[in-house]
């Protein structure tokens, strides 16, 4: 039963990380290219997804979270049912339109101990996407953004911004998949054969497939509220940036965190700056559109830590 329990764990982590961090990653791209069809999307993606993953487990003696499982351990033995309630969780919870972190849902319920660590350098991403988006959009803002929003179609440029968004989206997807990666690997050996990631990678893949061909899902709302996300100028700034911000807590430390949290951090710190620049909205307006974001990936966290001590009771 164990090998069943472990199956089905990785099948749901999956599909839930997929519909839920991954178009948190890949919004704005999504939002920015509807005109493309969602197949020309998938391959583009799917083909980096497939060159991080295969280099991560070369690199890694088949240790395709690039080491972020170290501090978790081995897979527990006996490898109980109730490991397998977290994807579960996170599955209802993303098909209600709720961008939690997979990190605290999944990861905390292996290794209760990770929680106050995960969680200060979450907090810490959330806060430096935060200001630093803050920070820049009000520098860019009348410059850039404003010229942007009056000039929304792009005719000389286009082919030009479409060249550098792919681009920084490609950047920004690889860093993400090295952090978040272990969310789904967790309920697979650390050390994986040559079967088991073909396997896994083609199961991926048609999950990513499938989130594509439906346009993002729910998830895809929050990013679409925010102003001027489906301009493909303003998404290619929003990529580089938050790529640049996983990148350094990257290189930081190995210790897993919520890339929801620096996700909602960044989006949260721009549309603030980008509103008080350009008085788009009322600060009343984008206020209470941050809180309620922010309120939701608590609710992430609050459902994270009581389904850990739901299990140590099962245990």
């Amino acid at each position: 039963m164990d090998v069943v329990f472990m199956v089905l764990g990785f099948l749901l982590a999956a599909y839930s990380v997929v519909g839920n961090d991954v178009i948190q990653t890949l919004g704005t791209f999504l939002s920015s290219n509807k005109d493309k069809k969602w197949w020309v999307l998938w391959l583009y993606t799917g083909t980096i997804l497939s060159a991080v993953l295969v280099y991560g487990w070369y690199s890694y003696n088949g240790d395709v979270s690039y080491g972020r499982l170290n501090k978790v351990g081995e897979l527990p033995q006996p490898f109980e049912w109730w490991y397998v309630l977290p994807p579960l969780v996170l599955m209802l919870i993303t098909r209600v339109g709720i961008p939690v972190s997979t990190t605290f849902l999944i990861i905390s319920v292996f290794k209760i101990k990770l929680i106050e660590s995960m969680l200060i350098k979450s907090a810490m991403g959330y806060l430096v996407a935060f200001i630093g988006a803050i920070v820049i959009y009000f520098l860019i803002s009348k410059a850039i953004e404003k010229k942007f929003l009056n000039k929304p179609a792009l005719e000389s440029n286009k082919n030009l911004w479409t060249v550098f968004q792919w681009l920084s989206t490609g950047f920004l997807w690889s860093m993400w998949l090295i952090q978040d990666l272990s969310n789904i690997y967790v309920y697979l050996p650390r050390n994986l054969s040559y079967v088991g990631l073909l396997l896994s990678l083609v199961v991926i893949l048609g999950l990513q497939a499938y989130i594509f061909y439906n346009k993002g899902g729910k998830i895809q709302k929050i990013v679409n509220e925010k102003t001027n996300t489906h301009d493909i100028r303003s998404a290619t700034i929003i990529d580089f940036i938050y790529g640049l911000i996983l990148f350094f807590f990257k290189e930081l430390s190995s210790i897993p965190m919520s890339t929801t949290w620096v996700f909602i951090g960044l989006l949260a710190g721009r549309e603030l700056a980008l509103n008080q620049a350009l008085k788009i909205k009322s600060l009343q307006s984008v206020v209470k559109m941050t809180v309620k974001d922010l309120g939701k990936v608590t609710l992430g966290l609050v459902v994270s830590v009581g389904l850990v001590f739901l299990i140590r009771l099962l245990q």
